[in-house]
């Protein structure tokens, strides 16, 4: 008996030193999977869409749905909260709420379907003054041959009235351009060569000849391109037909000399060019030698400027276009 008690003494002491040694690990809880299909509202598959996904913590994952639209998302932990956001080209956004697994689940998703995103579009209305201005400063882009300023024509079949201020800023641009004053130097030369008017001769005679080319412009662009066009509301540029046969093109050129689009776009008496041919030329008087002065010289200065315009006009027709940098084709 004693020897029995011994025995099982022993045994249970030996058990009970391998189990303390021995550490049962407890069972992991099995993991979840999610799997589905991306489509449209019409069940239409959508491949390559991205799915992502976001657990507890930093947990973060990427995929891409397949051909077929499909995707599989294995080794979920359970009683982990996990949202799904599904994106595609064309798409609104899709997401997903809270979703939990159950230890071992596989979870089958048919609800996710993508709406077509909708693109907000605005409109900006732009007034008429702002039209007009757009279009001005395109013109003030234009250069024959890229050197000499061509603002004062219109190629744009839309174009709008101008307003005062863009009168006035369109004539001060080209009277006071580098090259408008260096066609004035140039004709001072030629003017100084050929003895008229009768300044004197030498530095002093050639700075008159000059001062006196440059008013002549600057007055003529001034007032025929804007002082009388904005009182008598009427549009100082030529407007480029541009289509039909010569003959008419010819007579829309020519006619330039007498009318004028007015700012209610109707073709109207040209007072603003004719006048301001005549009102400049007046001015000669106030500045020419004496010996120049009188009615010949403002007749004769009348006639030039209008025959300038004149010409113009069918070189803007038929030549100028094809040659100007930024017109509006």
């Amino acid at each position: 008996m004693r020897i029995g008690q011994l025995l099982c003494a022993f045994i249970l002491s030996i058990v009970s030193i391998v189990a303390s040694g021995q550490q049962i690990d407890a069972p992991r809880p099995q993991h979840g999977s999610i799997s589905g299909t991306v489509t449209d509202v019409d069940d239409a598959a959508i491949p390559g869409a991205t799915l992502t996904v976001d657990g507890a913590g930093s947990e973060h994952r990427t995929l891409t749905t397949d051909g077929t639209g499909s995707f599989d998302l294995k080794d979920l932990d359970p009683a982990v909260a996990y949202k799904i956001t599904v994106s595609a080209k064309g798409f609104a956004d899709w997401t997903s709420p809270a979703i939990v697994l159950q230890p071992g689940q596989a979870l089958e998703m048919s609800d996710i379907k993508l709406k077509i995103s909708v693109v907000e579009t605005t409109v900006v209305a732009l007034t008429s003054e702002q039209l007009a201005t757009q279009q001005v400063k395109v013109e003030e882009k234009q250069r024959v041959l890229g050197i000499l300023p061509n603002y004062f024509v219109v190629y744009d079949k839309n174009a709008v009235a101008m307003t005062t201020k863009l009168k006035y800023e369109l004539a001060f641009k080209a009277a006071t351009d580098v090259v408008s004053i260096a066609g004035d130097v140039f004709l001072a030369g030629v003017n100084q060569a050929a003895d008229t008017p009768n300044y004197q001769q030498g530095a002093k005679g050639f700075g008159q000849r000059f001062g006196a080319a440059y008013a002549d412009s600057f007055s003529n662009v001034m007032i025929g391109g804007a002082v009388l066009p904005s009182l008598l509301h009427q549009d100082p540029r030529y407007f480029y037909q541009g289509t039909g046969s010569g003959k008419s093109r010819a007579l829309h050129a020519m006619s330039y000399a007498i009318i004028c689009k007015g700012d209610n776009g109707r073709s109207q008496f040209n007072y603003s060019g004719v006048g301001g041919n005549l009102i400049a030329a007046s001015l000669t008087n106030l500045y020419y030698p004496p010996s120049n002065r009188g009615p010949g010289l403002v007749f004769s200065n009348t006639l030039i400027n209008a025959g300038g315009r004149l010409a113009n006009a069918l070189v803007q027709e038929f030549i100028l276009r094809k040659y100007t940098t930024n017109a509006n084709k």
